[in-house]
């Protein structure tokens, strides 16, 4: 049987936590490709285009304050999200700053080891200025949406996947991060499941502390049914699944 986190003994849960760098020969080393830096969405969806992050004008709270105001906020208000402050929200959780490499490597706004950077956003919309609600992808080197389905009832299924949190559903978005996992092994092998998880922090402190620059709030969420969460945005829950949602709204 394959082990699962339920049957790993407490110290063999210990052990991923360890830098455990053992010599390999990774898939780059073999002259492979490591793919491409985010996944094309389906060639009829909806694109969507943002306010250019170099435009925006929201977030010019100073660092300091933002994090010493930091919290996990789970009451949003009724005042829906702009468009220019999603923009940011998105940008500032996995906006791309710079592209080489022959487009095949990117800095972000958050970093990741090896700049491998193998996380994506996807966006459940429930109140958003000119959205209409469901699923959204944030493709992060246009910095636009591209629309996925509509879904009234998309709010209410992300509650329902993470255990029947009912005040997600309140939130004017959630954001959800899905680790596409052969990104990281391609040049990190054994080491990478670790690497992923600190590069999903990385991005869950950043959508924390660009929510309250901008008046909003967020709380992230690790507790959620896998094969639940992966159906709701059609991943196939082996080389893309959920790992992180992240609520935010105006509070």
């Amino acid at each position: 049987m394959k082990p699962t986190i339920n049957n790993l003994t407490s110290s063999q849960q210990r052990e991923f936590l360890k830098a455990h760098f053992s010599p390999f020969v990774s898939d780059q080393k073999k002259g492979r490709s490591g793919g491409p830096v985010e996944t094309p969405p389906p060639a009829q969806a909806e694109r969507i285009a943002l306010p250019p992050a170099k435009t925006l004008t929201c977030g010019q709270m100073p660092v300091c304050q933002a994090i010493g105001r930091r919290r996990s906020r789970r009451k949003f208000s009724k005042m829906p999200l702009t468009q220019e402050q999603l923009a940011y929200l998105c940008w500032a959780t996995l906006g791309i700053q710079k592209v080489f490499g022959h487009g095949q490597a990117v800095y972000r706004t958050v970093p990741s080891a090896g700049a491998r950077h193998a996380l994506q956003l996807y966006l459940a919309a429930g109140n958003v200025d000119g959205l209409a609600k469901g699923l959204y992808r944030y493709m992060a080197v246009d910095h636009e949406l591209v629309q996925l389905r509509n879904d009234d009832a998309m709010p209410d299924n992300v509650a329902k996947a993470c255990f029947d949190q009912n005040w997600m559903a309140g939130a004017g978005a959630v954001l959800i991060l899905t680790a596409l996992p052969y990104r990281m092994e391609w040049r990190y092998g054994p080491a990478a499941a670790k690497l992923i998880a600190l590069d999903a922090g990385h991005a869950g402190q950043n959508a924390y502390l660009a929510a309250e620059s901008i008046g909003a709030g967020a709380c992230a969420v690790a507790a959620y049914d896998q094969q639940q969460a992966d159906r709701l945005l059609d991943v196939d829950g082996h080389d893309e699944f959920v790992i992180y949602l992240i609520p935010v709204g105006n509070v």
